[in-house]
């Protein structure tokens, strides 16, 4: 069941579900989502999104000065990123499966002459995706010992609401594909928050704490991320 609690102009959409926590969650475009345990009643949700107000003000205020990544028309010379860096764009066309290769500053898509400016997004998106799948196994062989964790099976997809995800119980992680696009630096931050939540499920001080002590600058990559242009289609940076 969806309903809505309006507070100072501000619109929440609420939604009751079978979970034992209340979640609120600010989003890039400034909406609002609660999600709360299904016995929880509106005069409850009401007083803690009052105590809240300030926060999702904050949040809001934030996104809105967000540098934003704007959309791609895969041409040539435009801008791409791998790994932080930045490359030209040059489409080569040729009569054969796409593929793409990484030069010095440019980034050659190889791609029959009739194809769609969707279908280009979608073989630099695929391949992007292989990229990250290539760069994980090593991280995490470097850190599930360190950590004492053992991730059982990670995924990769493109995610509109977070970088990374843990399903603590059945210890499986995801990861959002464009962190490829991002400096290595804040992939490992983002595996190692990740298996920090085989630890601990919860974004409590046990859990900042398991980060310190793992990744003593986590902070600082952090703000590094939450910095770096947003990709259109928006990920909130929690």
């Amino acid at each position: 069941m969806i309903t809505a609690i309006k507070l100072n102009g501000i619109v929440i959409d609420v939604t009751h579900k079978k979970i034992k926590n209340i979640h609120l969650s600010v989003y890039p475009n400034g909406q609002v989502k609660l999600s709360a345990p299904l016995h929880m009643n509106q005069e409850t949700l009401r007083s803690f999104l009052i105590s809240k107000l300030d926060w999702i003000k904050q949040k809001q205020s934030k996104f809105q000065s967000k540098q934003r990544e704007t959309p791609r028309d895969c041409i040539n010379r435009e801008n791409h990123y791998v790994w932080g860096r930045r490359y030209l764009l040059t489409v080569i066309e040729h009569d054969a499966p796409p593929k793409i290769v990484l030069g010095h500053s440019e980034l050659l898509l190889y791609i029959r002459a009739e194809s769609s400016q969707d279908y280009k997004q979608t073989v630099i998106d695929e391949w992007l995706r292989q990229e990250l799948k290539k760069a994980l196994p090593p991280l995490l062989e470097k850190w599930q010992p360190i950590m004492g964790v053992q991730v059982k099976k990670f995924f990769i997809q493109k995610m509109k609401t977070r970088w990374g995800s843990c399903n603590y119980t059945q210890g499986n992680v995801r990861f959002n594909s464009e962190l490829a696009k991002k400096p290595p630096e804040c992939l490992e931050y983002v595996v190692v928050h990740e298996l920090a939540h085989l630890l601990e499920p919860s974004h409590n001080a046990r859990f900042h704490s398991l980060m310190s002590q793992f990744m003593p600058n986590w902070k600082l990559i952090k703000v590094e991320l939450n910095r770096l242009p947003i990709a259109d289609f928006k990920i909130p940076i929690s």
